[in-house]
């Protein structure tokens, strides 16, 4: 590693240098001719050392960023993963269904504030769909049809709450509002420079292939947030298969959509060892069912903090990984933190019952109804 050194340090060994080649003592003060001619050079020496440190920072993965990691990282085919567009439904609606109205694929919305832009895109699975049209065509006398948006810039920039997409920015004959009945969660940023060090880590460990690592490698080149699980020598369901291996994967819906488990599909064939097989499975999603009573220091702000410790709660569950256990102590703490007002927790139960809830490594663990009272 370079050393850095200081302008003060610079001068002084260059006075030092000089002084010790001279016969006689030499005048170092502010303003001497020798005194400005150390400060140039040191001056220099600071550039230059800068220039030096700048080349190394660039040359090495562990201290490069942006764009220089991602032509660092080319050199060995590795490529960072791009960022996921949002996407959902949203209904199109309108107060006078005389006619049939199409909404164009390529039809932008916006959110309330109009920072966020989505597209219409094609979707065959929705009922109002033409392919002739090009277009979602709601029927006369249909008050509102649904229609598939994705966000035009990827990223979590894209993820919108319920009822947060409102605005129209193109104008479409017999339709005036539109709106989003469930919120858009699947937007995931760019993968973030210690995510691409770490993936290449991994990449580096997998090269001999034909390793639980080489598979993990594989998946994790997919799509930016997933997480998977390996089991060997099973079958689907669990009965013993020689030379068969499972696996489960999730984006963190619990449901990843049947595209991503085909691409998985594919890398994991590019990586698996010869004369075995393989299955790509979603996860069992077990469902964890809470209720518990809190009590407030401040009575009267027990129905404020309610939802607020069953948001608390749905979140922790929901991020929980596959194969993992669910404490019910935990959800105690989880609760206690919400806010200091909350004195007690009781009668906390999951699914009824009193006891941890354990995932196998093809379940993951997902909120259901929390009741706190």
């Amino acid at each position: 590693m370079l050393p850095l050194l200081t302008f003060s340090v610079l001068l002084e060994r260059f006075a030092a240098t000089v002084q010790g080649s001279a016969a006689v003592a030499l005048d170092f003060t502010i303003g001497s001719v020798l005194r400005a001619l150390g400060e140039a050079v040191s001056s220099l020496c600071l550039w230059l050392q800068w220039l030096i440190f700048l080349v190394g920072q660039k040359i090495r993965a562990a201290t490069c960023v942006g764009n220089d990691l991602d032509t660092w990282m080319a050199q060995f085919g590795v490529i960072r993963l791009p960022a996921v567009a949002a996407s959902g439904t949203v209904t199109f609606s309108r107060y006078t269904p005389t006619s049939s109205a199409l909404v164009p694929v390529g039809a932008t919305v916006k959110t309330a504030d109009g920072a966020t832009t989505y597209l219409v895109i094609a979707d065959a699975t929705k009922p109002y769909w033409s392919a002739t049209n090009n277009g979602y065509l709601i029927p006369a006398t249909y008050a509102s049809g649904d229609v598939t948006v994705q966000a035009m810039v990827g990223g979590g920039s894209g993820n919108a709450l319920a009822g947060y997409i409102s605005l129209i920015a193109t104008a479409i004959s017999g339709i005036d509002t539109v709106s989003n009945a469930l919120a858009f969660t699947d937007g995931v940023d760019a993968e973030s420079d210690t995510a691409f060090r770490a993936r290449f880590t991994v990449f580096m460990a997998s090269l001999a292939r034909a390793t639980i690592a080489a598979i993990q490698y594989a998946i994790s080149t997919v799509q930016v947030g997933l997480t998977a699980t390996i089991q060997e020598n099973i079958a689907v369901g669990g009965a013993a298969q020689a030379g068969n291996f499972v696996v489960t994967v999730d984006d963190g819906s619990g449901s990843p959509p049947s595209g991503v488990l085909t691409n998985v599909a594919m890398a994991v064939d590019a990586y698996r060892p010869v004369a075995t097989s393989f299955n790509v499975l979603a996860p069992t999603v077990v469902t964890a069912t809470v209720a518990l009573t809190i009590t407030v220091a401040a009575p009267g702000s027990k129905t404020l903090l309610e939802p607020l410790v069953a948001t608390a709660i749905n979140a922790y569950i929901n991020s929980q990984p596959m194969g993992g256990t669910l404490l019910i102590t935990r959800l105690y703490v989880i609760a206690y933190w919400v806010d200091p007002a909350i004195t007690n927790v009781s009668d906390l139960t999951i699914n009824g019952f009193t006891t941890d809830v354990a995932a196998s490594p093809a379940q993951v663990i997902k909120a259901g109804v929390t009741t706190v009272s």
